[in-house]
């Protein structure tokens, strides 16, 4: 259910601080499902998209960038052009249409996802239409998801997803790595055309990706050395133990996980455990996070193996932010039918295979939605402040620099300060109004530390750091002051 009181204000926050604008374009009346991501927005998006870049490179993923508009054959052959559709409703008195899933999951505590149309229907009937109130029509309609175009005439689609598009280069890459298993990733833009996107980022028609492809011999998916370094970790399943109904959430290891056969191989566990890390290392705290499985009448046909990570969002309750899947050969092979070309790799005997691709897909929208929903505080009544109390390493701004007047030298040498930091950090530079005024709209802007140069530095060569979250403050030698932010031992002095 919607916080409805909390998503005004947070929404309120975003477009006021410079988070997030829209819908966009908003001079024109705003097209829904299209935002604009403001000066602090920005920044905080590249934080996580660059979370998530750490992640992949330091577990030997490689980074691609492929064309988001592609002949409409591509789209026929992964099943997009004919299946990549909503089952959508209309309401009877004002015609308004709606995902018929996502609605009852925003105005009922079910889930929604694998329902047959008349249970989806048996549920609709008990919502009234969001714009008017009205009742919706007994009927299931099915609308596409594909964005089209045309390029020389010829019919093309911009991508839904950056997951095809990285198959496309198989050949290629294969020949690059010259052995399997090899990892890539992309980050890039995606497209939908969302009949009626309601939830602000987490359903937008043009979106950002972060999708990851491991290409793996299919022998060797429970012969996963690096498996072995991590299956005494312990997740949040949100599973059963024979594809009952009725999930359970349990902390187990991937080890239990494996034997209960909860997981089905040990290089998807791997996965798996790398998709959950990614969120604990932007500061998610564990009681938010939850792995869900994939029920068998949910799960794609292709898919092997299926697990969502879920966050609980203060404004929309569990929502998806990443889905773990094992393809195993079923994208290789309709694109080898299709092109008419052999997608193998070849073993160390000689042996033919198609390899088995397992994917981890994040989008970088919604974990940006998530830390700003997650972290904002409310303004309070009696100060009239709002806080971002994001984790330190995922702020948008990392230090703040102020002289503590207008006069005496003091703008000159605060400037020298930031001129020494921004090689390194994101600066924000502030010299208007009183330096409370600044230090609250620091910490709106999420920066851990605010320095203030004032009359004791022009002598003693030092600065005043102010944290955030305790509101103490230290003094700092200047030629000590990088290094300490780099190292983190900043905060050990509070």
């Amino acid at each position: 259910m919607n916080n409805e009181n909390f998503l005004k204000e947070l929404h309120a926050f975003m477009q006021s601080k410079g988070f997030v604008y829209g819908p966009f374009p908003e001079l024109y009346g705003g097209v829904a499902g299209f935002y604009a991501y403001g000066p602090l927005g920005k920044l905080l998006k590249n934080k996580v998209e660059n979370s998530v870049r750490n992640l992949f490179f330091s577990n030997g993923f490689r980074e691609l960038e492929c064309p988001t508009v592609l002949p409409d054959i591509v789209w026929d052959a992964s099943g997009h052009l004919h299946t990549f559709k909503d089952k959508i409703v209309e309401c009877s008195k004002c015609k308004a249409v709606f995902r018929a899933d996502k609605l009852i999951e925003e105005f009922t505590n079910k889930e929604a996802a694998g329902l047959k149309d008349n249970e989806l229907l048996k549920e609709i009937k008990k919502i009234k239409c969001p714009n008017c109130k009205g009742n919706f029509k007994e009927e299931i309609k099915r609308y596409s998801l594909m964005m089209k175009t045309e390029v020389a005439g010829k019919p093309f689609s911009l991508r839904p997803e950056t997951a095809t598009v990285t198959y496309l280069s198989f050949k290629r890459l294969n020949e690059y790595f010259r052995k399997l298993p090899f990892a890539v990733f992309q980050i890039g833009k995606a497209y939908r055309n969302e009949i009626s996107p309601r939830q602000h980022l987490l359903r937008c028609r043009e979106f950002t990706q972060a999708e990851a492809q491991l290409f793996i011999d299919p022998k060797e998916k429970n012969n996963w050395e690096k498996y072995e370094l991590v299956k005494k970790e312990k997740l949040p399943l949100y599973t059963s133990h024979h594809q009952e109904k009725n999930l359970k959430l349990e902390n187990i290891s991937l080890e239990e996980a494996i034997k209960h056969k909860h997981i089905k191989t040990k290089a998807y566990a791997w996965c798996l455990f790398l998709a959950y890390k990614q969120f604990l290392s932007m500061g998610i705290p564990k009681d938010r996070i939850r792995i869900r499985q994939h029920l068998d009448d949910e799960r794609a046909f292709y898919a092997d193996d299926a697990w969502d990570i879920e966050i609980n969002l203060n404004s929309f309750g569990w929502t998806e932010t990443c889905g773990v899947h094992d393809r195993i050969d079923y994208d290789l092979k309709k694109h080898s039918e299709f092109s008419k070309q052999d997608l193998v790799a070849t073993r160390d005997d000689g042996s033919k295979f198609i390899p088995h691709i397992l994917e981890i897909a994040f989008g970088t929208d919604r974990p940006t939605f998530t830390l700003m929903d997650l972290f904002y505080e409310k303004k309070e009544e009696k100060e009239g402040k709002s806080m971002f109390k994001i984790p330190y390493n995922m702020a948008p701004i990392d230090v703040a620099v102020f002289p503590l007047m207008k006069k005496d030298k003091l703008p000159e040498f605060a400037k020298k300060v930031k001129e020494l930091l921004e090689k390194e950090f994101v600066v924000d530079y502030d010299e208007n109004g009183s330096i409370g005024k600044r230090y609250l709209r620091a910490a709106e802007s999420g920066a851990p530390y605010c320095i203030t140069v004032d009359y004791d530095s022009l002598k003693q060569n030092d600065i005043t750091v102010r944290d955030r979250d305790t509101e103490k403050q230290v003094r700092v030698k200047i030629n000590e002051l990088k290094d300490k932010l780099q190292t983190g031992k900043l905060t050990e002095l509070f």
